[in-house]
C-alpha cells in the first residue's frame, strides 16, 4: 500500500518528501518557530566575535554609532544565512535526529517564507553595513554570506569531507567585520591574525560534534570526516589545527594589539585545549564519544574566553 502511494504521487510530480512537508504545514508556524530559523544562538555568538574585532582595531574606543550599526547589520546578514540555511537542507535536515525538529524540515515554516526571510535580512544587514558603516565591512560580510548560505551548504557540506574547514571561512569573517568597522575599512596583519585563530579554531570545535553525530551525517548521506575517513584520521586533524591555533592566536600580543594579560590567558587555555585534543590520539576507542564531548565543549569555553579577554585586555593594556 506504501509503495502504491508513493508511486501514486510520483505520477503527480510530488515527491515523497515535499507530500510530507505539505503534511506537516498543516501545522500553524508560531513566532518562535520563524525566531529558530535565524540560529540565534550562532548569530549571537557571531555578533560577539564582531564586537570583538572591532574593540580590538579601534584600541577600545569605537564610535558607539558605528558598533550599533556594525553589530546590527552583522546580526541580519548571518541570522539571514541561517535562515537560508535552513531552507537549503530541509532535506537532510529530516533525515538527522539532531536536525528533524527544525521548522522548516517540519513543514511549520515554508520553505518559501525561510527563503524570503533569509533574503530580505541579509539584503538589509549588507545594505546597513555598505551605507552606514564602510564598504570594506559590507565586503567581510559579503564573503561570509556567501561561503556558508552558498558554497558550503550548497557544494561542501554534501560533496567533500573538507566542508568543516573550507566552511570556516564564513565563521571567521564577523571578527574580520568588526575590525574592518573599528579601524575605518584598514585590514592589516593583525586582522588577518584574528581571522585564523577563529579559522583554525573551527575544525577543532566542529570535528568533535560531528563524531558525536556520525550516524545522523551517515543516514543523511552527508560526507563528514569522520564518516569517511574514520575516528584516527579525524583526531589527528583536530591535534593538527589545535597546534596551529595556539601560536596564531598569540601574535596579536606581538603585534601589540593586546597585552600580556591575553598573551598569558590564551596561552594557557591554547595549551590546555592541544592537550586534550593530543589525548585523543592515547585512549580507546570505547572512549572517543566522552572525549569528542569534552573537547567540544571545551572548544565553547575557550571561543567565549577568547571573545572576552580580546575586550578586557585591550582596555587594560
Amino acid at each position: 500500500m506504501f509503495v502504491k502511494e508513493v508511486i501514486c504521487m510520483q505520477a503527480n510530480g510530488v515527491t515523497f518528501e515535499e507530500s510530507r512537508l505539505q503534511e506537516l504545514a498543516s501545522t500553524k508556524a508560531t513566532f518562535r518557530d520563524y525566531i529558530s530559523i535565524m540560529k540565534w544562538g550562532i548569530t549571537i555568538s557571531n555578533v560577539l566575535a564582531t564586537f570583538a574585532g572591532m574593540w580590538v582595531s579601534s584600541h577600545g574606543h569605537p564610535a558607539l554609532l558605528a558598533m550599533l550599526y556594525t553589530l546590527v547589520g552583522t546580526a541580519l546578514v548571518v541570522a539571514g544565512g541561517a535562515a537560508l540555511n535552513n531552507y537549503y537542507d530541509r532535506d537532510i535536515d529530516q533525515l538527522m535526529v539532531r536536525t528533524s525538529k527544525r521548522a522548516v524540515a517540519q513543514g511549520k515554516v515554508a520553505p518559501g517564507a525561510a527563503l524570503a526571510i533569509g533574503l530580505s535580512m541579509s539584503a538589509v544587514g549588507l545594505a546597513l553595513l555598505f551605507f552606514l558603516v564602510d564598504w570594506q565591512a559590507a565586503a567581510c560580510a559579503f564573503v561570509g554570506l556567501f561561503v556558508y548560505s552558498y558554497l558550503y551548504t550548497v557544494w561542501f557540506k554534501r560533496h567533500t569531507t573538507l566542508n568543516t574547514v573550507l566552511g570556516g571561512v564564513s565563521g571567521a569573517m564577523p571578527p574580520l567585520i568588526g575590525w574592518a568597522a573599528g579601524s575605518g575599512g584598514s585590514l592589516g596583519l593583525a586582522a588577518w591574525t584574528l581571522f585564523f585563530t577563529f579559522f583554525l579554531w573551527q575544525p577543532p570545535h566542529f570535528l568533535p560534534l560531528a563524531m558525536k553525530k556520525t550516524e545522523d551525517y551517515r543516514n543523511a548521506g552527508i560526507p563528514m570526516l569522520p564518516v569517511i575517513r574514520g575516528f584516527r584520521e579525524t583526531k589527528r586533524q583536530i591535534v593538527i589545527y589545535t597546534a596551529a591555533m595556539v601560536p596564531v592566536s598569540l601574535m596579536l600580543t606581538t603585534l601589540h594589539y593586546e597585552g600580556w594579560i591575553y598573551f598569558i590567558v590564551m596561552a594557557v587555555l591554547g595549551l590546555i585545549f592541544l592537550v586534550r585534543a593530543v589525548q585523543g590520539l592515547f585512549i580507546p576507542e570505547d572512549q572517543d564519544l566522552v572525549w569528542a564531548n569534552k573537547v567540544f565543549r571545551f572548544s565553547l569555553v575557550y571561543l567565549m574566553a577568547l571573545c572576552i579577554v580580546l575586550v578586557l585586555s585591550v582596555s587594560i593594556f
